[in-house]
């Protein structure tokens, strides 16, 4: 006969549950022998009943025995809506053990990113960002995982767990590689939809799924029942057994517990007594026998559910009017029934309850019980005990989620607030909700625009398209005035952008400045317009712009912020028009307070956002001051990584300070930062801008360091082709793409790229010879099959570098005007290309030149000296065609 149940299992759900204990105990062994071993997540998929939860305590007890430290958590059917509420089961424990100060040094950068949603520390006072609490989590565990080895994880229900612990779940599962903890998770089949179910299908991708779990076979159903009831239970009862339940181990145990309780003899002509029993521990069957403990047990369990968590006898006494004496009877009524428990491990658990359901099934069979109007009464009555016991009015507002909208304003404050305090952690979506039942209420007419407004500022970066809707409505209503309009117009206008809506952003701040006669919010809002014109890499540009915007900023002195950041929008005109570089680069420093950003004009500031200060550091490095303009690109970095800003912000940082490297000429450093924006800007979504940024500025850097192969399998990966982005990207694409075709033998198809380059920076007025290099690269592509044209462009690239005067942009001038020549004429143009470019702070242009100076001149020093720069540089094509004139000449190594 097959063997049914592994010898010594403990609890009876463990029955044919050999296959799935041996993986466990396995990684569990795993884990205990290397401190350094890769971190593992089993997940347990089942029905429910099917012993899911047995498996975990069976894991708990495998770990524990083995010297694990082990912390648990549970998701709860009325509990998605709380934010981190699964995560913060998991991992508060251990951080409030700690003293406040070993917590904070602990954690380090992460304790104030991740230190509020894990409630151990206050949240600051900005809109936290939420990939950037996420990350911190992650980290959390991370550093937690050394400190606690070996450590094991488990969550129970993990269909039920909020969406900000599933998104965590997701990122922690991606970099268990680094993380040496063993994470197990139990969760049903469906159950879970839309973000929830996209972040917990990510995990358990990156995990190894446990054999499925079914339901018991008869063997094993009838093995339980007389290891229940004693060997003496006959073949046909325990038949029934097993046909009454359909195998399900928790049915089963609870079918078989009511048979112990009504003294059943476990004999065939008793069987047909057990599908009564059963009925009795399910649906109908358990309220009414919920309804026979008395009318305050079934108060106290409707308590209880409405509860969902943190139950305890005070608490539940209060909610259902029970004195405590009362209270604690039907509690031990409710335990002695077996619907409630007390759970295991509480102690140091803060907010852990006294009480928690003996099983999820009786959870939602009580809650689906009570009467929908008392059910929502009571989830009214639990939202102001929450409050009243200074758990804020976050944690109050699942409760106020669940009543009827009956135009309450003290509710419509009480959902702001928690909106407020959701966002102040890092969850927009807790947020979203709370504010759209706000809505419902609804507010009064004097404060509904203002409700929609701060709707719209909550849903900017999760879900643009939503928020234009809401701002556009907030704007069309009464309530919205002075500067809280201008703020969200300009928010509108962002909105906008990041839907790529860029043209629609211009038209909507300049509408508003036409009708505002506030001067100070019409200048600001006139800054709006042109830092989006600034941005719009469209085909046409709006007429006349570059003169009224200098004509603008020729008024202002840099008083305020409005007019600094025209100052900045105007040197950043200049710049991608090719003015005078030194103008540029006084128009930016105008803009500055005592050399450094003015407050409010931040990189972590949202009044302006991040726009402002990406042109004024772009203007610096391509006017040839990168000592300013890296000093900005790191301070973005900085900025966003204390600020736990680690979606969209840190990928364009990243790009940038990869785009200092690049302009530098320190390619290896430059390749590093690039690949890591476009892992973030992966995370964040394909398409928009900041992938753009990273995506052109990785393949111009691998076509600088020679390595064209791997930039052509960047390019095709992730689709560096038209059509390009609605705004502005530096470099231009379009020549970095020509560039990319040419190295790669697609002739025809580069010089189609160049010369579309060439249509749309005319079109734009765009004519800086180092952001847009098209002329240049055309040139060297038809110097062979056109030569008077190819000499034309250089000629014309020489006078637009001239004319904007920096020693980079009249050296690669002159690089391109040397490579079209031939004997001493272009040895004299490499020449003076190697003393302007020997003056750039650009040290790959400065190696190219040495190199094609060394060349055309026949000098093994050149070569030699350009060698050097290309290998200090990462220049590794660059460095091998300095090898080989070496040797050529006779001077190889």
């Amino acid at each position: 006969m097959t063997e049914v149940r592994r010898a010594g299992a403990g609890p009876a759900s463990l029955w044919e549950r050999d296959e799935e204990v041996a993986t466990i105990t396995r990684a569990v062994d795993t884990l205990c022998a290397d401190r350094s071993s890769p971190g593992t997540l089993l997940e347990a998929r089942g029905e429910a009943g099917v012993g899911k939860t047995a498996l975990l305590a069976e894991t708990r007890r495998i770990a524990e025995a083995r010297g694990c430290t082990v912390w648990s958590a549970r998701g709860g059917e009325t509990l998605r809506s709380v934010p981190f509420n699964v995560v913060r089961q998991l991992l508060q424990p251990a951080l409030v053990s700690m003293l406040p100060e070993e917590a904070r040094e602990y954690l380090g950068d992460w304790y104030d990113i991740a230190g509020p949603a894990l409630g151990i520390a206050d949240p600051g006072e900005r809109q936290a960002d939420p990939q950037g609490v996420c990350d911190g989590l992650v980290a959390a565990v991370r550093r937690l995982s050394r400190r606690e080895w070996p450590l094991v994880l488990l969550i129970d229900d993990a269909h039920w767990a909020d969406q900000e612990t599933l998104r965590w779940l997701a990122a922690l599962a991606e970099r268990l590689d680094e993380t040496s903890v063993l994470v197990v998770i139990a969760r049903r089949p469906g159950d879970v939809s839309g973000d929830s179910a996209r972040h917990l299908d990510a995990a358990t991708a990156v995990g190894r799924p446990l054999a499925p779990l079914n339901a018991l076979t008869p063997d094993a159903t009838a093995g339980l029942t007389r290891a229940t009831l004693g060997a003496h239970a006959e073949a046909a009862f325990c038949r029934e057994v097993w046909a009454v339940t359909g195998g399900n181990p928790y049915e089963t145990v609870e079918l078989l517990a009511k048979v112990q309780d009504s003294e059943l003899q476990p004999v065939e002509a008793e069987a047909a007594e057990l599908r009564a029993l059963n009925r009795s521990a399910r649906g109908g069957g358990l309220v009414a026998r919920l309804e026979q403990l008395g009318v305050d047990s079934t108060r106290f369990a409707w308590a209880a559910a409405i509860l969902g968590g943190g139950i305890t006898v005070d608490m539940v006494a209060r909610l259902a009017t029970l004195d405590r004496a009362d209270a604690a009877r039907c509690a031990e009524l409710l335990r002695g029934a077996r619907i409630l428990s007390v759970p295991e491990a509480t102690a140091g658990q803060p907010g852990a309850g006294e009480l928690e359901f003996v099983h999820p099934l009786i959870a939602t069979a009580v809650y689906n019980s009570i009467p929908d109007a008392l059910r929502t009464a009571m989830h009214g009555i639990a939202a102001q005990l929450v409050a009243d016991s200074g758990l804020g009015a976050a944690a109050a507002s699942r409760h106020l989620l669940q009543v009827y909208p009956d135009d309450d304003q003290e509710v419509v404050a009480q959902l702001r607030e928690a909106a407020r305090e959701h966002l102040a952690v890092g969850a927009p979506d807790a947020a979203r909700r709370c504010l759209e039942r706000a809505l419902q209420e609804p507010p009064l007419p004097e404060s509904h625009a203002r409700v929609l407004f701060e709707l719209g500022c909550a849903t900017l970066l999760t879900a643009p398209a939503t928020t234009i809707g809401h701002l556009r409505t907030a704007l069309a209503m009464p309530g919205l005035d002075g500067e809280q309009r201008v703020d969200a117009v300009f928010r509108l206008s962002q909105a906008l952008l990041h839907n790529d809506q860029l043209e629609e952003a211009v038209r909507t701040v300049e509408a508003e400045a036409a009708r505002n006669p506030d001067p100070s919010a019409r200048l600001r809002l006139q800054a709006a317009q042109y830092m989006w014109e600034g941005i719009h890499a469209g085909e046409t540009s709006s007429p006349h712009r570059s003169a009224r915007l200098a004509e603008l900023a020729a008024t202002c002195t840099g008083r305020d912020n409005a007019e600094r950041a025209l100052l900045i929008l105007r040197g950043f005109d200049a710049m991608t028009h090719g003015e005078s570089a030194e103008e540029v680069v006084e128009l930016c420093d105008r803009a500055l307070v005592n050399g450094r950003l003015a407050p409010g004009l931040g990189w972590t500031d949202t009044e302006w956002g991040l726009e402002l200060p990406m042109m004024l550091a772009s203007s610096y490095a391509y006017a040839d001051r990168l000592d300013r303009a890296e000093a900005l690109f790191t301070e973005a970095l900085r900025a966003y990584e204390s600020a736990g800003w680690s979606g969209g912000h840190l990928s364009l940082a990243h790009a940038y300070v990869g785009l200092g490297h690049r302009r530098r000429g320190r390619l290896r450093e430059a390749e590093q930062s690039l690949r890591e924006s476009l892992r973030i800007a992966e995370r964040v979504g394909r398409g928009l801008p900041l992938y753009w940024s990273a995506i052109c500025n990785l393949i111009d850097t691998l076509l600088a360091r020679g390595h064209v192969e791997e930039a052509r399998t960047v390019a095709d990966q992730y689709g560096f082709a038209p059509p390009y982005p609605s705004t502005i990207v530096l470099p231009d694409p379009r020549p970095v793409r020509g560039r990319l075709l040419l190295a790669t033998g697609r002739t025809e198809e580069g010089v189609n790229e160049l010369e579309a380059a060439e249509k749309a920076a005319a079109a734009r007025g765009r004519h800086n010879p180092v952001v847009v290099p098209w002329a240049t690269e055309l040139a060297r592509a038809l110097a062979t099959e056109d030569p008077g044209r190819a000499a034309r462009l250089a000629t014309d690239a020489r006078r637009q570098a001239e004319r904007f005067g920096t020693d980079t942009a009249i050296g690669e001038a002159l690089r391109c005007a040397a490579a079209l020549e031939t004997g001493q004429r272009a040895v004299r143009l490499a020449a003076q290309a190697v003393t302007y470019l020997e003056a750039s702070p650009c040290q790959y242009e400065h190696a190219a030149a040495r190199v094609e100076y060394g060349i055309a001149a026949r000098s093994a020093a050149e070569l030699n000296r350009g060698l050097a720069l290309a290998e200090s540089c990462g220049a590794d094509g660059l460095a091998a065609r300095a090898r080989e004139a070496l040797a050529v000449m006779g001077h190889a190594d």
